[in-house]
């Protein structure tokens, strides 16, 4: 394994303590019991392939990444890959005094993440944040500077009307207008 180039060693199968320090001593690293799901995610990410021998270990074999870094994190250690050619996606990781915190955090950034990629699936996207009733409350003051009487009143009082909705979105969100 060492003579195929790898700097990297992931196994789902636990990897001995001598093992482990064979590879130390060679500048690899070594990760045992890796969970299924991460090995798939990473080998989407940094191409090669699982393998259930190390006999005949070749080059396309192999993932690729431009930097790793084993980082601890609070009480927890982690293993990053950065610089991946064929990753699409990239990790969060939340970290809060109450487990409510972190509910409501991944709770808001999942919602953002679908706004995202429903804008991105669809061509069209209609502004929010009062966007509309204010170009409706423009189009409304326009039209009645072309009318006369009464009428003219009440179109204005309308658009004057659509106008609080923003407003109220603004102060909701805690803006000083």
């Amino acid at each position: 394994m060492v003579k195929s180039g790898a700097k990297i060693i992931l196994s789902k199968l636990p990897i001995g303590d001598v093992a482990t320090q064979y590879f130390a001593d060679r500048d690899v690293f070594c990760a045992g019991r890796v969970v299924q799901e991460d090995l798939n995610r990473t080998v989407k990410a940094c191409g090669g392939t699982i393998l259930t021998t190390v006999n005949d270990i070749r080059s396309h074999d192999m993932g690729e990444c431009d930097l790793f870094e084993e980082v601890q994190i609070g009480n927890e250690r982690y293993n990053l890959f950065t610089g991946c050619p064929k990753a699409k996606t990239c990790t969060l990781i939340l970290r809060g005094g109450a487990e409510q915190f972190i509910d409501e955090t991944e709770r808001s950034l999942h919602d953002a993440i679908m706004i995202v990629r429903r804008a991105l699936k669809n061509d069209s996207v209609v502004a929010g944040g009062g966007a509309i009733e204010m170009e409706l409350s423009k189009e409304l003051r326009n039209y009645a500077k072309t009318i006369h009487g009464k009428e003219q009143l009440l179109i204005t009082a309308y658009a004057k009307a659509l106008e609080i909705i923003p407003r109220q979105l603004c102060d909701n969100a805690g803006l000083m207008l």
